[in-house]
Order: C-alpha cells, then sequence, then structure tokens
C-alpha cells in the first residue's frame, strides 16, 4: 500500500458543498480530516523555504507572505510574475509537494467534479491581521483547463470572488478553518481576492491564517 493510499479512507464532509458559480463552489470543512497530516508537512516546508513578503513589479512589497512547495513555485519581483523551479531566496528546488497535500488537493477537485488534476504547486500564503490580497486572476499557469484549489487554516477570512471583469460586483464568502474553494472551467479566470483579515485568534495555528492554493502550472 502507498502513503497516498493511507488517505483514502478519510471520511470528508463532501455534502457541504456551497456553489458560488457554475463551476465554482465551497467544500465546507473538507480539510478537517486532513489536518493532522497538514501541519507538521508544512513546518517542514517552511523550514527549507521560509515565508518572505515578495516585491510586485510596480515595487511594493506584498501584505501576504510567501512560500511554496512542488515542482513548480510562484514568484514576483521587479521583473514580473512568474513560475520557476529554483528558490531565488535559497537558490534550491523548492520543497517537495507532501503526500498529505496531494492527496487533498485531488479528493477536493474529484468531490468538485474535476476528476485526475495532480497539481505541481502549491502556493503557501499566510495572512496575519491586516494582510489582504487585491481582485486578480490567476493566469500565469501554463493551461487554463485545470482548476484552483484554494484550502483555509486558522483564522476566518473573507474570500472575494468576482467575475470575468475586474469592475465586476464580488461575493463575499466567508471561509474557516478547513473550507476548500475549487473554481475551474469557464470560472477559472475570475477575478478573486481577500478582504483584510480581521483581529483574531486560531487555537492552534494563533493569529493567522494560512492559504493552501494548488494549481497544475507547468
Amino acid at each position: 500500500m502507498s502513503t497516498l493510499d493511507l488517505f483514502e479512507g478519510l471520511q470528508t464532509p463532501t455534502q457541504a458543498i456551497e456553489s458560488l458559480a457554475q463551476q465554482a463552489c465551497v467544500l465546507r470543512g473538507f480539510a478537517l480530516p486532513f489536518v493532522e497530516a497538514l501541519l507538521p508537512a508544512l513546518d517542514s516546508i517552511c523550514a527549507a523555504a521560509p515565508f518572505r513578503h515578495m516585491v510586485t513589479p510596480g515595487g511594493f512589497s506584498m501584505s501576504v507572505a510567501l512560500t511554496n512547495c512542488g515542482r513548480l513555485g510562484w514568484t514576483s519581483d521587479r521583473s514580473g510574475y512568474r513560475y520557476s523551479a529554483i528558490d531565488p531566496t535559497t537558490e534550491q528546488p523548492w520543497p517537495a509537494l507532501p503526500t498529505s497535500f496531494l492527496a487533498l488537493a485531488t479528493a477536493a477537485a474529484d468531490a468538485a467534479g474535476f476528476p485526475d488534476f495532480v497539481p505541481d504547486a502549491c502556493l503557501i500564503n499566510r495572512y496575519q491581521p491586516g494582510a489582504r490580497m487585491s481582485l486578480h486572476q490567476d493566469k500565469d499557469e501554463r493551461d487554463y483547463a485545470w482548476p484552483i484549489i484554494s484550502v483555509s487554516l486558522g483564522i476566518p477570512a473573507t474570500f472575494l470572488f468576482g467575475g470575468h471583469h475586474r469592475a465586476d460586483k464580488a461575493q463575499r464568502v466567508p471561509l474557516f478553518h478547513g473550507d476548500v474553494v475549487v473554481w475551474g472551467g469557464e470560472d477559472r479566470l475570475r477575478y478573486h481576492g481577500v478582504a483584510p483579515i480581521r483581529e483574531a485568534l486560531h487555537s492552534v495555528l494563533g493569529a493567522q491564517r494560512i492559504n493552501l492554493t494548488f494549481r497544475k502550472a507547468g
């Protein structure tokens, strides 16, 4: 039996599905059965590739701290946004995608109607109170046929899920520890973001929200 097989028997609450659009939804509490395995894996990733506040092409430091795992990692600096196999901070390959991460990503994609999804990148965002993510599209991936899988851990956040134009009104979706948002297909290029994080304290993760965002980037 492979290590991945050990996760197949986990009972995930797939019945708690909230539709956001035709091919976008929130899987409430879906990640909770995986958390015990996710957190030590997360600690190992952050020890090898520490969180950092990347700089945008416009020269602004992002309020959200970021690291990555997987074959590719997303980076930003004055020269632009891109995926790279090498961590520019450590000059080493990004840490491998842990089995627990992969099991969660594939299970969530399947539950949302996107079978056969195998991510090669996981962006790990750390939001502390006051941090936010402005509305944007995920357009740096090579193939938009694959969905985005976004996992919330820690303190609550308000997810902004907009339309195909920046000016479109965005839904305000409360997200809690263990919730997973999935969007793909005709909704893959919708604008989305995160409202400023409010002061709060999670019993395990403290005053922070960790967001795992799985993509097929290469």
